[in-house]
């Protein structure tokens, strides 16, 4: 989006007789689609080095369903942080400052209970962390690690979708207001 609005492609979607939040529609659309041949690729790659599935095909379905419901939910919130920044050379580092905290400070790498209480806390409640355990339950790649009692990963699946309902549900809309109010500069 922030490449898009320097490079003024913006501006020649403003002269079609056509909505603006198709725009952005398309664009996260575009990313939906590019996160699904993403892990289409790192999946075949995880299977020629020794990563396999260890539940039923809908499970894995209802895995790689979710991986996307999220990826699709954060593309909104990538959207409008593009809209928001003055240039695309930005976009790196402002996403890095959302990405690195709840990458890095989740279950994705070590688990909760081998952190600092104050990390432990936040790696329990990150959304990513919901996101990791539930792909892991979904694939049947759970491990011998005991299981945090906090809720939102004794939850993890239900929590990644309702936190993905309440990331659309919150910046679909913020995003369509940017929009218009860029476009109609």
């Amino acid at each position: 989006m922030a490449q898009d609005l320097k490079d003024g492609i913006i501006d020649r979607f403003r002269t079609l007789p056509m909505s603006g939040s198709a725009v952005l529609v398309g664009r996260t659309n575009s990313d939906l689609v590019l996160n699904a041949i993403s892990m289409t690729i790192m999946m075949a790659t995880g299977l020629i080095v020794g990563w396999r599935v260890n539940t039923s095909v809908p499970q894995f379905l209802a895995g790689a369903g979710l991986l996307m419901l999220f990826a699709y939910a954060f593309s909104w919130v990538m959207a409008l942080l593009g809209m928001s920044v003055r240039s695309p050379e930005v976009i790196n580092n402002a996403a890095f400052m959302i990405l690195f905290p709840l990458t890095f400070v989740s279950n994705a790498f070590v688990q909760p209970a081998n952190l600092p209480t104050p990390l432990r806390i936040f790696a329990e409640w990150n959304p990513v962390s919901a996101l990791v355990h539930a792909a892991r339950s979904l694939f049947g790649n759970q491990g011998t690690a005991p299981i945090p009692d906090a809720w939102p990963i004794q939850h993890a699946v239900p929590m990644v979708v309702l936190g993905a309902c309440a990331m659309l549900l919150v910046f679909v809309p913020l995003c369509v207001r940017k929009f218009a109010l860029i476009s109609s500069r």
